[in-house]
């Protein structure tokens, strides 16, 4: 069973002669997007080489038939894409940054806790300025009213205290601990 189709000579002039004004219509339609525009275009000729009826019917031209066709292929292009969820690519999931296990978190602000409970209140109290206020060692001196090279030294013994105390972060903890103590220091500068 064969299906009557638009003669390709037909087509070709319809397209000739309505191709440019098309393509740029759909060009509004889609927002600047040549990619869906052409696509777009292309699906609105495939619907005129499969209704030859079309160009029998009484218009003087074919373009309001054309537009209004390509402008209901617009029209469910975008519904299509509205209805169904954005599609995320592997490179979007390798470079979102891991979810960590809310558990260990806790467990380690628990050792945390535990072990700066033990120090003595004065080095407390220089870790919960620098460390937990985020306070610069010159004003953990100003808030403490001790000179910074004091807030300095207390800050060194009690993570080095906190290291000892909490021997399964010792090696991730120190290093960061270090770090920290260089900005602590740099700021203070």
């Amino acid at each position: 069973m064969t299906t009557a189709t638009t003669d390709e000579r037909a087509l070709a002039e319809l397209q000739r002669e309505h191709g440019p004004a098309l393509l740029h219509f759909l060009l509004g339609l889609t927002f600047g997007d040549r990619q869906r525009a052409e696509d777009l275009m292309q699906e609105t000729l495939v619907r005129a080489w499969q209704h030859p009826e079309a160009f029998d019917a009484p218009y003087e031209s074919m373009r309001p038939w054309l537009f209004t066709v390509a402008r209901r292929l617009a029209i469910d292009a975008r519904r299509s894409r509205l209805a169904r969820p954005t599609e995320v690519s592997d490179v979007v999931l390798e470079s979102a940054p891991a979810r960590e296990n809310t558990a260990d978190s806790a467990v380690r602000a628990l050792d945390v806790r535990r072990a700066v409970r033990t120090l003595s209140p004065e080095h407390r109290a220089v870790l919960v300025q620098i460390y937990f206020r985020g306070l610069s060692v010159g004003e953990t001196a100003e808030v403490l009213g001790i000179p910074a090279g004091t807030v300095k030294s207390r800050s060194y013994y009690a993570l080095r205290t906190l290291s000892r105390s909490l021997p399964g972060y010792s090696s991730s903890s120190s290093s960061s601990s270090r770090a920290s103590r260089q900005t602590a220091s740099a700021t203070s500068t």
